[in-house]
């Protein structure tokens, strides 16, 4: 890994194996190779062990931006997070996880985990002080997210990292919002940063992938496990999947200006009744992100007064997409409550704040004047 480069320079020419002289790597569409005669069953050419060319270029690639020794690709970001968690977890063990988190990981954890005999504990992951009442004997992971999914709350990363360390738990962290642009967990201290690679890493809206990073013994654990349950990453999508990530660094520029002035807009508007974006001032998270992020990322949650107005804000936007997931060029907004975490219980979704007037942004590239000004005159008719 040369980390004598900037991240813009690794992102474009990291691990590029320039197979045939060629510029850009091609895809490998084969499921099999002609055996050699490997030593162990992980060493064996075969496309569902994650180990062709094109996989082993982008994993490279992958790790020198997240500063990781080794890293792993999946076929999305929920199986990236769920086999890391069950390559690190057995029948017995305990979890604390971030209590507001993607809908995906708390099902995960809630319903799959939970039926194995895998218990867990939410904690306010910015009261450190609450964590060793809900610590165990069997505590085996801490989980957070960098900047949590939808609600926009950001941990106390450096007390997350130093509590893991002194009670010998494996630090985990989503950091699929906050992106290795604005922040590289490993350098800082975690042990494995998760990402669904469908949102900024690949950038534009048209493959599902995960991404998992850290040191080597732990990568081989999520290697070993991956192989059995299969949700290794499909050539095409490990191509565009480096394709994208070339212009993450720019991208992310682009995504973070204008989230701001988005954020800023929004706060003045009369038919707000909250926003939540860590770039804020206001917001508060912004002490802990500014002490830790370099950028604040594309994504903000505001609230508008009833679920009526969310509903009239949806249908007069006319930038913004009404579509679920994030991270693309194009911005996309959506209600959490129908979305995301549809899978949650009505009174376990309002009870963490996830309500029908809780309105997600995913904040394109787009003219950021443009998008102001949409904004605005939706909010006008919502009021109506």
């Amino acid at each position: 890994m040369n980390r004598t480069r900037t991240l813009a320079t690794r992102l474009v020419h990291s691990a590029s194996p320039h197979i045939e002289r060629a510029v850009v790597a091609p895809i490998f569409q084969t499921a099999n190779y002609l055996q050699d005669d490997a030593q162990t069953y992980a060493g064996v050419r075969y496309l569902r062990l994650s180990n062709s060319p094109q996989h082993l270029a982008l994993h490279a690639k992958l790790a020198s931006i997240e500063e990781s020794e080794a890293a792993l690709s999946f076929a999305s970001g929920m199986a990236a997070i769920s086999t890391a968690l069950l390559a690190l977890l057995v029948p017995g063990d305990h979890v604390l996880v971030q209590a507001s988190t993607y809908g995906g990981t708390a099902t995960l954890l809630g319903e799959d985990l939970r039926s194995l005999g895998i218990s867990h504990t939410e904690v306010d992951a910015a009261r450190p002080e609450t964590w060793p009442a809900a610590l165990r004997p069997t505590t085996r992971v801490f989980y957070v997210e960098g900047i949590s999914n939808p609600l926009m709350e950001v941990p106390d990363l450096p007390a997350v990292r130093d509590f893991a360390r002194a009670h010998g738990l494996v630090s985990m962290i989503d950091n699929t919002f906050v992106s290795p642009v604005n922040f590289t967990p490993i350098p800082f201290g975690f042990d494995l940063v998760l990402h669904s690679a469908t949102k900024y890493l690949n950038g534009h809206s048209d493959l599902v992938a995960g991404v998992a990073a850290g040191g080597a013994a732990l990568i081989e654990r999520l290697a070993h496990r991956q192989n059995h349950l299969g949700g290794s990453l499909d050539p095409n999508s490990a191509f565009l999947l480096d394709r994208g990530l070339k212009t993450l660094h720019l991208r992310m520029a682009r995504h973070n200006e204008t989230a701001e002035r988005l954020a800023r807009a929004l706060a003045e508007h009369p038919a707000i009744a909250s926003v939540r974006y860590p770039g804020l001032p206001s917001d508060p998270a912004y002490a802990r992100a500014r002490s830790v992020f370099s950028g604040f990322g594309g994504m903000l949650a505001f609230r508008v007064r009833t679920a009526l107005a969310a509903e009239r804000f949806l249908a007069a936007v006319r930038i913004p997409l009404h579509a679920a997931s994030l991270g693309g060029v194009e911005s996309l907004v959506v209600r959490p409550s129908r979305s995301s975490h549809l899978g949650l219980e009505p009174a376990l979704r309002e009870a963490k704040g996830i309500t029908d007037a809780l309105i997600r942004v995913s904040v394109g590239v787009e003219d950021a004047d443009e998008l102001i000004a949409d904004f605005r005159q939706a909010l006008d008719q919502a009021e109506g």
